[in-house]
């Protein structure tokens, strides 16, 4: 496996991310975007990234603040997530910095291209879905704040064609019932291929092993985030096709009687 960080711009501004991939293959593969919780780009989404690969995908773990700017408090992760969230053109703009580098690299199919996000980083993958990035086949949301950007802020496309896949811990308080009904709504309105999975008795941030703050509603769950690693794992199968050597497990519907 090669894995190794990797440096792009947005023409403003420079970042560095981490590139993951099985270098042992010749042939194109279709690339995932991973894009990480409010800290910024860490070890956390380097092993996301190298588990990506080991699946036959080249996976970059995106980089949204620029090279350097990483949080180490809430205060700090706060300062550098918020602004991103409240102008959703700036995120669009960092956003589409790292797919055009993904799509650009030669060991990747420009055509097949996919976003995993865990907490700021969902939304992000959402956001990838809302704009219809051309080639972008399915997004997946991990525990991910669900709001819909402003249409005044950023256009969007008439129909999501991306399929969306949500994981969410039905406790979180980052993202409260309601706050999922109204996602289903949009993504019913938009036309998309969409899904969501509440897990019951979790909170925000359940594959983060570093979770350990119940009080707050931000816990690890490692049954939930086992279970959100199988969904995702086949979720993206379906959407790049067997042609990628990766299957979709098939368990035949039951014959009545």
């Amino acid at each position: 496996m090669h894995a190794a960080n990797e440096t792009y711009s947005d023409g403003s501004a420079a970042y560095e991310g981490y590139l993951a991939f099985d270098g042992a293959r010749t042939q194109r593969r279709p690339g995932v975007l991973v894009f990480h919780q409010w800290s910024g780009c860490s070890a956390f989404e380097r092993e996301k990234a190298e588990w990506l690969s080991g699946l036959g995908y080249a996976a970059l773990a995106v980089d949204m603040y620029g090279i350097g700017k990483r949080g180490s408090n809430p205060d700090e992760n706060g300062a550098l997530m918020t602004p991103l969230v409240k102008d959703r053109g700036l995120l669009r703009q960092r956003a589409e910095a790292a797919i055009r580098h993904l799509k650009s690299l030669p060991m990747v199919d420009a055509d097949r291209i996919g976003a995993i996000g865990f907490c700021f980083g969902g939304l992000c993958a959402l956001d990838v879905a809302r704009w219809g990035t051309p080639g972008v086949r399915g997004v997946v949301s991990l525990h991910g704040l669900l709001g819909a950007f402003d249409a005044a802020q950023v256009q969007r496309a008439t129909t999501v064609t991306a399929r969306v896949l949500a994981l969410h811990g039905w406790n979180d308080p980052m993202a409260r019932p309601q706050a999922v009904l109204d996602f289903a709504r949009e993504m019913h309105d938009h036309g998309a291929d969409w899904q969501v999975h509440g897990f019951g008795g979790c909170g925000h941030a359940f594959t983060n092993p570093q979770a350990q703050d119940a009080a707050n509603g931000m816990q690890f769950n490692p049954l939930a985030d086992a279970r959100s690693f199988e969904m995702t794992k086949d979720f993206l199968a379906e959407v790049f096709g067997p042609q990628w050597e990766l299957r979709v497990r098939t368990c035949p519907w039951p014959k009545a009687g």
